[in-house]
């Protein structure tokens, strides 16, 4: 297997150096020139996303971004960037539905039960915590662990879907909070369906890795699979972070 690339490395990791400096300047302009909120949350989520990119995977691409073509290392460097790609891609539809919700709603929220609120954001904390736990046990070799902590990871993901869906769907419709009636309630059956939505294939996408883990498909040194799905899992739980504020806390009820 080659050794690092590092000229490529710094190259990328300049590249994403001068995005964070425009969007800098970008997020000043908005802020001085057009004062919209909305728009300075998608350039904040935008940077995060860089942010999070660079300390947390620039050194693996350092690390294995050399080797041939059809060697893991290569496939697994490949593989880490068009993940990337397409979270980024993705977050663009959350920060839409987030321009959205404060273009329609400004600071005003619908009336939701605040407990359950907090109740399924621990939920999915808490699954997060787990979801780490279980990527570094299978890269220390430990597959019992593995097993076990994404298992309770699966429970609390299908937990804070039923809680949304099955529990919060039906408390706002008793509210009288309907997808066909007023934009506080679209907003919220978009932002929340839309997020349960990803929940939801996270939690097939655990399924699926724990089944193959069952019949010892990764190793310590060998689990692109497992990394994918935890990268996938961290990603829904940021969207979370700020939707829950956004529909729960700010503004006052309508």
């Amino acid at each position: 297997m080659a050794h690092t690339n590092k000229p490529e490395a710094l190259r990328l990791g300049i590249t994403i150096f001068i995005f964070l400096a425009v969007l800098t300047v970008l997020e000043f302009v908005i802020a001085i020139a057009l004062n919209a909120l909305p728009l300075l949350v998608v350039v904040a989520l935008t940077k995060a996303g860089l942010v999070v990119y660079y300390y947390m995977h620039i050194y693996k691409l350092q690390d294995e971004s050399g080797g041939e073509h059809d060697s893991y290392a290569y496939k697994t460097g490949t593989n880490r960037l068009g993940l990337w790609l397409f979270l980024l891609s993705d977050s663009f539809v959350f920060g839409g539905l987030l321009v959205s919700r404060f273009n329609l709603l400004g600071f005003t929220r619908p009336h939701l039960n605040q407990i359950l609120g907090l109740g399924v954001t621990v939920v999915l904390l808490v699954s997060s915590f787990f979801m780490n736990r279980a990527e570094s046990m299978m890269a220390h070799g430990d597959k019992k662990g593995f097993l076990t902590s994404t298992l309770i990871t699966i429970i609390l993901g299908a937990g804070f879907v039923i809680g949304v869906v099955g529990v919060e769907w039906q408390l706002a419709a008793a509210e009288g909070i309907r997808a066909s009636s007023l934009v506080d309630g679209g907003i919220f059956y978009m932002m929340t369906g839309m997020h349960a939505f990803h929940v939801l294939t996270g939690v097939i996408f655990l399924w699926i890795v724990y089944r193959n883990a069952r019949k010892d498909v990764y190793s310590a040194e060998r689990h692109w699979g497992v990394e994918a799905a935890t990268v996938y899992w961290h990603f829904v739980d940021v969207v979370w972070i700020f939707f829950y504020p956004a529909l729960y806390l700010i503004g006052s009820v309508i």
